[in-house]
């Protein structure tokens, strides 16, 4: 530092953040020269920023203005370049071109670069240069065409960074690994010439029965090896599917096998591989053929039928029919017979049966309307000599389709639908009607429609369509007779033969508005049909009840005879005695005394036979004379005059009676009583039109109305008959 001021006094100050005492830089005060106490490395710092000051030794103060100058650092060549990462990694495609690019590396010198060789890098591979070579951008190359992946799959080199003159030769090294790709470029090679295999000949066709081994030493991803049989005549019969993982070709069957048929298959194949590009090699290989041998063994098989399914036709409605037959074989050699059975699973309804031979018929009438289609589920089972089955069986189904026969009449859908107002002009169309037939029906298909006899309130007409018109033929329905009108209409068909059908239609009058829309109508009575069987039902309850009453009244009268044999004469005198007379009420209990029917036993005394007289039943003095009564016959055949006599004994007691009324003696009263003073409840003699209120108003209210109207109106021509 210097200055022009020259004072004995004066001092040189150095300041700045690197500046001062323990500082990086110092300066001598009394020289002004400016030190550096440390090694100064221009890649950690290359420019430094200082203050210099000439101050007064006594008093500190400035002597000048200060001045701010600085300190750059020169760059010297003192660094080696250094690789971004000590391990690189690249790749290359074997069989590569010579000069294919593999990968990049990159080395830095610290040094400033605008110093001329201070920051120059040069490349250079210390290892493996015999493959590999590198430029001056750090891109590395190949230098042979035959870099073989099956040979050496990695290379690993080494390469060098040198810095430019200056530091004798010194650099820097990184490693890096080479991978080489895998093409295809091997063809398959089979690992053996003969290939024997044993399977059962009731394989399943496509399941692997062996496997073919070759050798290909590229990756999995680069197998494609292709297997074809090139001798023999069994190309339709096996295959052979790639296992890439595996490197090896499976053969799979694509037809059953047969051992009665062949026993032994024997076939060359050729392994290639199609997707190898023929440069990558010197010359073509010559052909990788193998020989496969297939022995097939025997095994006992189930019954093969003829077809794998049967298609059947047969019309319907006929009682018993042949509908087909199915025939199985035992494919083995023994030739077992066959048995056929039905599964009931199918055959739910036990429509049809079949034949030891395999013939098939219905055992039942079949309706197509009900079931078009039957499925059946035929089993085909091998018999022993004895007759028994062994177990195997098959299965084949059977589809029998029903022929349709024209059996069902033409009918009308929906025949209760029809309306029509009651004040219909005529002319006025009711209903289209469209007739339906249950049977398939044709093209050409044509109903005809007709009524059963003239109507005398609508009129059929045929259209062109196979339909006809309902039209209203006078007009003005009455309601109040009729409400409901049934309309018998035949409809015939063009069938073979030719079917005819009745359907009854149902049209019920309305109530309708100004514009000719039903608004009340009441529903028709349905009605209810009774079938023959449910009469026959009917008739056979009503039977069986008549037959058991007549049997509960026979018994009843035959005890009553056993009854009447055992009675005494005693009770023969109290119930043999008729009183007409119902007596006067629940309080007379004098008109039917039995006490009077003995009074002629009590005067008589002890009868014959030594017993004694029976008691009375009432104590009440008898309002009739007390008569002796004969005595009682010692016999039982004397009853019947002991009767009359006491029956003449009665009536003479009876008609010289003045005491009281002739109880017993029928009395008829024809006369009932005084006319009541209340007048009659009855609603048949009830006038309405004496009642205050006028209804005629309700026909101003609208349709609705209409009806109360009617009922309550005034006019005579709306009055109720009852």
């Amino acid at each position: 530092i210097t200055s022009s001021v020259n004072r004995k006094n004066a001092r040189y100050v150095l300041k700045g953040p690197e500046a001062g005492k323990g500082k990086l830089f110092g300066v001598n005060e009394h020289t002004g020269d400016v030190y550096a106490f440390e090694r100064l490395d221009r890649e950690k710092k290359s420019e430094y920023y200082l203050t210099a000051y000439i101050v007064d030794k006594d008093t500190n103060q400035n002597l000048e203005p200060p001045s701010n100058f600085t300190i750059k650092v020169h760059d010297v060549n003192d660094n080696v370049p250094e690789f971004a990462q000590r391990l690189f990694n690249g790749s290359v495609p074997e069989m590569s071109a010579v000069g294919t690019s593999v990968t990049r590396v990159t080395a830095v010198d610290a040094d400033d670069p605008t110093v001329l060789g201070h920051a120059s890098v040069t490349y250079n591979i210390i290892q493996g240069r015999e493959y590999f070579t590198i430029d001056g951008s750090g891109t590395i190359f190949t230098t042979v065409h035959n870099l073989d992946r099956e040979k050496q799959s990695k290379y690993e080199i080494v390469v060098e960074a040198k810095d430019g003159p200056g530091l004798h030769g010194e650099s820097s090294t990184a490693t890096v690994v080479i991978t080489v790709s895998d093409i295809n470029d091997n063809f398959p090679i089979f690992t053996q010439t003969n290939y024997k295999f044993v399977v059962p000949e009731d394989i399943r066709v496509g399941s692997s029965l062996g496997s073919l081994t070759v050798e290909d030493p590229d990756e999995p991803q680069n197998r494609m090896t292709k297997y074809s049989i090139v001798q023999g005549e069994y190309r339709d019969t096996f295959i052979i599917e790639l296992d890439a993982s595996r490197n090896e070709g499976i053969i799979k069957p694509m037809k059953p096998l047969d051992y009665e048929n062949i026993k032994e298959y024997s076939f060359s194949i050729e392994a290639t591989d199609p997707t190898i590009n023929l440069r990558y090699l010197n010359k073509a290989p010559p052909k990788n053929l193998a020989l496969v041998y297939i022995n097939v063994t025997d095994v006992d098989e189930p019954p093969v039928f003829s077809q794998p399914f049967y298609h059947f036709k047969m019309p319907e409605n006929q009682r018993v029919n042949s509908v087909g037959s199915v025939l199985a074989k035992d494919p083995d050699a023994a030739q077992w017979n066959i048995g056929y059975s039905i599964r009931k699973t199918s055959d739910r309804g036990q429509f049809f049966r079949i034949t030891k031979q395999g013939y098939i018929s219905n055992i039942k009438e079949l309706d197509r309307e009900i079931y078009p289609w039957y499925n059946l589920t035929i089993e085909a089972k091998e018999m022993k000599p004895q007759g028994n089955a062994n177990g195997l069986e098959s299965i084949v189904q059977v589809y029998i389709e029903i022929l349709d026969e024209n059996d069902n009449a033409p009918e009308i859908p929906h025949p209760d639908d029809a309306k029509v107002c009651e004040n219909a002009a005529p002319g006025t169309l009711v209903t289209r009607i469209l007739a339906i037939d249950k049977d398939i029906t044709p093209p050409d298909v044509k109903f005809k429609y007709s009524l059963i006899k003239e109507d005398s309130n609508f009129t059929l007409t045929e259209n062109r369509d196979n339909s006809a018109n309902i039209t209203v033929k006078y007009g003005q329905f009455d309601r109040e007779r009729a409400k409901v009108h049934y309309l018998p209409v035949v409809i015939a068909d063009n069938g073979r033969p030719s079917l005819t059908g009745t359907t009854t239609l149902t049209i019920t009058v309305c109530k309708c508005n100004d514009r000719g829309e039903p608004t009340f109508c009441e529903e028709p009575e349905m009605q209810v049909g009774v079938s023959i069987q449910a009469l026959v039902a009917i008739f056979l309850c009503i039977l069986t009840i008549v037959v058991i009453t007549v049997l509960i009244v026979l018994r009843r009268r035959l005890r009553k005879q056993d009854r009447a044999q055992g009675k005494n004469v005693a009770e023969i005198h109290e119930q043999l005695v008729t009183y007409d007379e119902e007596g006067g009420g629940e309080m007379d209990t004098n008109s039917y005394d039995v006490s009077v029917l003995n009074s002629a036993r009590k005067s008589s005394g002890k009868p014959p036979g030594g017993k004694p007289p029976r008691p009375a039943l009432d104590t009440r003095p008898s309002l009739y004379a007390q008569i002796q009564k004969p005595p009682r016959p010692a016999h039982p055949q004397a009853v019947t005059g002991e009767m009359a006599v006491m029956i003449e004994v009665k009536k003479d007691e009876a008609d010289h009676d003045g005491g009281g009324p002739p109880y017993d003696t029928l009395h008829i009263y024809g006369y009932e009583g005084a006319e009541s003073i209340a007048e009659s409840l009855s609603s048949l003699v009830t006038d309405s039109s004496d009642s205050d209120i006028d209804y005629d108003f309700l026909n101003d209210w609208g349709p609705r109305f209409k009806m109360l109207a009617e009922l309550y109106g005034t006019e005579p021509s709306h009055e109720l008959i009852y």
